[in-house]
């Protein structure tokens, strides 16, 4: 019991991951997707990050060779169908998002968990400041301040996140190891 609790720690920088299922990456999108277009209460949808773009930039950060710029196009345009949105939208972000991500991908990881989240926090804010950007140039009026109040959130939720996307991957541990 004591070595599954210790799973929901960061991974020490010597300790080696296992590789992420395809299965295992295919669910967190589909969980996201799902977080991302349930309902909620208005303080609730206040206050949700978008959590599909979270896991894409998890996602490209941990596995690149599996998650990259066309995963990250496909699922856009799968949460535009979904979010009945401008076609498109969804689709232009996750893929900057995903690129961003892979180009910072080392810089990220340089950091302990913590110190990621402001790191994240920029990249959340260039997704949703071109989602934001397209909207307007289709002429939608502008949003109150509360639009640039869930990517802080999942800046903010981005460790726990990492730690629970972590915790398949992680090698068992012995009794011997704490």
């Amino acid at each position: 019991m004591l070595a599954r609790a210790s799973a929901f720690t960061p991974a020490r920088p010597e300790e080696i991951l296992r590789q992420a299922n395809p299965w295992f990456i295919l669910l967190t999108f589909f969980l996201a997707l799902l977080a991302n277009i349930a309902p909620a209460s208005e303080v609730t949808r206040m206050l949700r990050p978008d959590f599909l773009a979270l896991v894409i930039l998890y996602w490209c950060i941990q596995e690149p060779r599996y998650v990259g710029v066309g995963i990250a196009w496909s699922l856009g345009l799968v949460m535009d169908v979904a979010d009945a949105t401008v076609f498109g939208q969804h689709a232009l972000a996750y893929a900057v998002l995903a690129y961003a991500a892979e180009y910072f991908r080392r810089r990220v990881l340089r950091f302990p968990l913590w110190q990621q989240a402001p790191q994240v926090a920029v990249l959340l804010y260039l997704c949703s400041g071109i989602v934001l950007l397209v909207r307007i140039v289709g002429g939608a009026p502008m949003p109150n301040w509360a639009y640039f109040v869930p990517p802080a959130v999942g800046a903010l939720l981005w460790p726990w996140l990492s730690m629970l996307l972590q915790w398949p991957q992680r090698p068992a541990r012995s009794l011997g190891d704490f």
